[in-house]
């Protein structure tokens, strides 16, 4: 890959893979650093890595660093504790990105990941196979019960609106 199209490269997908981030940490400082490691992974692989292959790279190498900064934190723990809430929707909302986004939170990571790499970003179940290191089979399985569970959680979009 050539500096003009590795330059290209993070024009084209930058917005893109931050979303991704972002919707999985929740915390947009950890992930513009993600986002960041991501692109300087990419820079010292850029004579390795061929441009058609950049973005499959990238998401691939943003995962894997945001799994990795999770099993950290897990590790060192947090000051702040919990809060454990009911898997049942009982408010009523009237923004259903918000219902929506508070469900996505609920799902656990490997699910929440597969689901926002088939969804959001248009990936394929092989694809998000070789990003996550999982088989497509269990990539569908993930996706299944991911969207089994937003589908209880949410329930019927008229009683959200």
């Amino acid at each position: 890959m050539t500096i003009e199209e590795f330059n290209q490269c993070v024009d084209q997908h930058a917005d893109n893979l931050y979303r991704f981030i972002l919707k999985s940490v929740r915390d947009s400082e950890k992930a513009r650093d993600i986002v960041q490691d991501t692109y300087e992974k990419l820079w010292m692989k850029v004579s390795d890595v061929p441009s058609t292959n950049a973005k499959s790279y990238m998401f691939t190498t943003a995962y894997r660093t945001m799994i990795d900064q999770v099993r950290r934190e897990k590790k060192q723990g947090s000051m702040d504790e919990a809060k454990l809430y009911a898997l049942k929707h009982e408010k009523q909302y009237s923004d259903l990105k918000e219902v929506l986004n508070e469900a996505l939170g609920k799902l656990p990571e490997i699910q929440r990941s597969v689901v926002m790499l088939r969804d959001y970003e248009g990936y394929s179940y092989e694809e998000i196979g070789e990003i996550t290191n999982l088989t497509a089979s269990q990539v569908k399985v993930y996706i299944f019960r991911a969207r089994t569970f937003l589908k209880n959680y949410i329930g019927a979009v008229e009683n959200v609106i």
